[in-house]
């Protein structure tokens, strides 16, 4: 048997010797099924005395049975589907059973009572995600994308859960943990043999090394850019002078109308939002109050909402009308935004065809044509935005996610860092290695071996309650 497998074995029979928990499975509120999980070495014995089974229970089989009423003895209150799981082939690596019955909250309720009248007890959030983890059935990251897939609101963020799930991530760290142990284990070598002026490795060969796992780490810290915003999402905040055309713009985004609508300017009073998938990424749009002098108090309260959506807002989409020249105000706009993510859409084009604003934008700014009413250039408006949103990096297996992640890397690339700084200055190996060590802890944290207790609880707590 494998190290790998003893370990498995170890950690199977660790969650074996654990009370059995039981949890709604399904979002609360009424449906056609719901489910009660069990999950412990009583899973078994405790569903067989809540449902009267048409056939005995089987590992991996469904059985029909009824689902009894507990206030009524020998009365059935529904039907139901129960499905067992034997350890260590199930989802948490331990006995498991799952009632599908109907999705009345009532009778769900009802049979979660029943179970922990039984001896279950009722399951922590995360709890059988969590036992997945310490039995050994996912590492930390596939773990964390096992939430990622229940909040998953775009397609894109499904499929980036699903990946990470199947372990893209895990598969991406691997090789480079592997490279690092084998430089550690060379120089562990050469302080072995140091008595017998052996030298395993001169600095150019560990130099070689590190920067042979560097490299792939670097690539893979590039990927938390879009990795973040596609799973986090973005704010934009569409700004700019009444009339321009803001919700117009705004509304050609989210393709319907949302916003109000008419020729009198300052209609919009008070921020408007949407949340929209944009190239897989959610983003929350905020149509904001045009900003000019304020006419009266409420207006005055409008605009000093806009101006707070442009300093909380990632991105910012200035609309200025291509009818007009450009007013002082959105001059002042436009120089403000220097150095922020934002955009310019020259708005009202079909009246006037393409306009030259190259010249009036700062450093770094692009300015789009758009037509708001005939739908012009809003093609290339959402490209412009998804390109910074992203910061013009594709989606790739294994991309970080979180800061979790994003931090674990960082801080093994530090240690590498400080290691060529202690080649480069003759430092002993012994000292070296201290380096490369705290490396390879960071990528072990990155995957879960060495993790602390209370980060782990802090993680699964965020889970829903059943999963």
């Amino acid at each position: 048997m494998s190290a790998g497998e003893e370990n498995f074995e170890a950690g199977t029979a660790e969650i074996a010797s654990l009370d059995t928990i039981a949890a709604i499975s399904t979002p609360a509120g009424r449906g056609g099924i719901g489910i009660v999980r069990l999950s412990g070495p009583e899973s078994v014995s405790i569903a067989a005395q809540m449902v009267r089974l048409r056939a005995p229970l089987e590992p991996g089989r469904a059985r029909l049975a009824e689902v009894l009423d507990p206030e009524a003895p020998g009365g059935v209150i529904d039907e139901a589907v129960v499905t067992y799981f034997q350890a260590p082939h199930s989802y948490t690596s331990d006995d498991s059973v799952e009632i599908a019955a109907h999705g009345s909250p009532v009778v769900l309720n009802m049979l979660l009572r029943e179970a922990i009248g039984l001896g279950a007890r009722l399951a922590e959030p995360g709890e059988f995600t969590q036992r997945a983890f310490l039995s050994g059935k996912l590492d930390l990251t596939q773990a964390e994308a096992v939430r990622d897939l229940i909040d998953a609101q775009t397609v894109a963020q499904a499929r980036l859960a699903a990946s990470q799930m199947g372990g893209a991530l895990s598969r991406r760290v691997q090789p480079v943990k592997q490279a690092l142990l084998e430089l550690i284990a060379l120089l562990e070598a050469g302080i072995d043999f140091a008595e017998d002026d052996l030298s395993v490795a001169g600095d150019e060969e560990i130099l070689r090394r590190i920067e042979g796992v560097r490299t792939p780490l670097v690539a893979l810290e590039a990927s938390f850019a879009h990795g973040r915003v596609l799973h986090d999402g973005l704010t934009l905040a569409i700004v700019g002078r009444p009339n321009a055309g803001k919700s117009s713009v705004f509304n050609a985004l989210v393709e319907r109308d949302r916003a109000i609508v008419t020729p009198i300017a300052g209609t919009t009073r008070d921020t408007v939002t949407e949340r929209i998938s944009l190239g897989g990424i959610p983003l929350e749009l905020v149509d904001t109050a045009g900003l000019r002098e304020a006419a009266d108090e409420v207006e005055r309260l409008g605009i000093a909402r806009s101006r707070e959506a442009i300093a909380d807002a990632a991105i910012v989409l200035l609309v200025v009308d291509a009818t007009e020249p450009l007013h002082e105000e959105d001059v002042r706009l436009m120089q403000s935004l220097r150095g922020r993510s934002a955009l310019v859409a020259r708005n009202k084009v079909d009246l006037i065809g393409e306009p030259a604003v190259a010249g009036a934008l700062p450093e770094g700014i692009a300015a789009i044509a758009t037509s708001a009413l005939t739908g012009a250039g809003i093609g290339d408006l959402r490209a412009a935005i998804l390109a910074l949103a992203t910061g013009g990096a594709a989606a790739e297996p294994g991309m970080l996610t979180n800061l979790r992640q994003h931090k674990a890397v960082a801080t093994a690339l530090e240690g590498l860092a400080d290691a060529e700084a202690a080649v480069a200055g003759g430092i002993p190996h012994e000292m070296l290695l201290l380096d490369m060590y705290r490396s390879l802890w960071a990528l072990d944290a990155l995957t879960g071996q060495t993790t602390p207790d209370d980060v782990l609880n802090l993680i699964f707590s965020t889970f829903c309650i059943g999963k």
